[in-house]
């Protein structure tokens, strides 16, 4: 009997601790939300607040430093930014022959006019960009090209300087993570770019990218008998889009391989002295090793340099003024240019529906929500 009672009170004895285990991690986390509680109402006012009026403005025709009446108009801030429409245009037919008609100068056929078959009510469409798809030409046309030109170089922007960034980062996180003479003077140098003010740095290479050989690039060229005639990197609209992804790459590329640089310094060196001892090679060793260890480096890397990249705004201000918008310089036409202040509020909260989507989807496909 004495055996039997023993062995059901050793049995009780790992549940009942369990249950104070238990017990004990909901009184922590109550005490957590307790102490979270004054932070997170700080930052109902600071933040979810400013926010809920740009969402309730953005739905008023509202106009900025204004004593104008305020009217509330729905959805038709995001009609006028987002109305999109794409239609057939169909080749001009010669009224002689009845063939195609063909430019003589560029040898390709003539089309009809966007202005003749874009709607024009209820809204006006303009034309924004023209392609061709399965032997037929289309037309892309928007009650705002302007916001929609400037979605389009914001999201080319961000894909091609994050990529560039995230390649010549991790060759620089690399190099400077190797052992070598002067290694923190070289550290402390790479982030030279970045420490410079965004609005400095555009300035400089907009001198750089003058038009004319005053500009380096030209002056550079010219040397090198590539070109015969000055370019102007800022005034074409093939360079613009190329130059601003140029200065964002130059000065962005430091911040990215010191994120980069931290992650590498985490992993232990014994897991490489061992696959050399196996055999590895250097890239074996970087692609079964370096990578998967990087991964949440990385991730968080590029979570913040894609969110960043598409909030631009400075250096497409500064070095484009209205010849190229990214969606935030437009944000700023529309508020301060336009006094908008109705529509520029809607732009705000589309800015801020791309960013959260963006966020997401890297949480998602990078799992960094996960513990591994």
């Amino acid at each position: 009997m004495g055996s039997t009672n023993d062995s059901s009170a050793a049995k009780k004895k790992p549940s009942s601790r369990k249950a104070r285990l238990s017990n004990l991690a909901k009184r922590e986390e109550r005490l957590a939300l307790r102490l979270l509680l004054p932070a997170l109402l700080i930052i109902a006012l600071i933040a979810f607040y400013p926010l809920a009026q740009v969402f309730y403005t953005s739905f008023t025709d509202r106009v900025f430093a204004s004593g104008q009446e305020t009217n509330f108009v729905g959805f038709d801030n995001y009609r006028r930014l987002l109305s999109v429409h794409v239609t057939t245009l169909d080749p001009v037919l010669d009224e002689a022959t009845g063939e195609i008609m063909i430019d003589a100068d560029s040898g390709e056929k003539v089309y009809e006019r966007p202005l003749d078959v874009l709607p024009r009510e209820p809204r006006r469409f303009r034309e924004v960009n023209q392609f061709d798809l399965f032997g037929n030409r289309y037309v892309i046309g928007a009650t705002d090209p302007s916001f929609i030109q400037s979605v389009s170089n914001t999201v080319v922007f961000t894909v091609v300087s994050v990529f560039l960034e995230l390649i010549l980062g991790l060759a620089i996180a690399l190099v400077v993570n190797s052992k070598f003479r002067f290694r923190g003077s070289m550290r402390a140098a790479m982030l030279v770019p970045w420490a410079v003010i965004t609005v400095v740095s555009a300035r400089m290479w907009e001198w750089m990218l003058a038009p004319s050989r005053v500009g380096m690039f030209n002056a550079l060229f010219d040397r090198l008998g590539m070109i015969e005639s000055p370019i102007a990197f800022l005034a074409a609209g093939t360079y613009q889009l190329p130059a601003m992804i140029a200065v964002d790459v130059w000065k962005t590329t430091p911040f990215m391989a010191l994120l980069l640089l931290a992650g590498l310094q985490t992993m232990p060196e014994d897991i490489f002295e061992a696959a050399e001892i196996d055999g590895a090679g250097k890239i074996r060793q970087f692609f079964t090793i370096t990578l998967p260890l990087l991964k949440p480096a990385m991730a968080v890397a590029l979570i913040f340099r894609t969110l960043d990249a598409l909030r631009v705004f400075d250096i497409f201000q500064v070095m484009l003024g209205q010849a190229q918008y990214s969606m935030a310089s437009y944000n700023y036409f529309q508020l301060i240019g336009n006094r908008a202040m109705g529509l520029a509020s809607a732009i705000g909260v589309i800015i801020f529906i791309l960013i959260f989507g963006f966020a997401i989807a890297y949480i998602k496909m990078l799992g960094v929500d996960r513990n591994e």
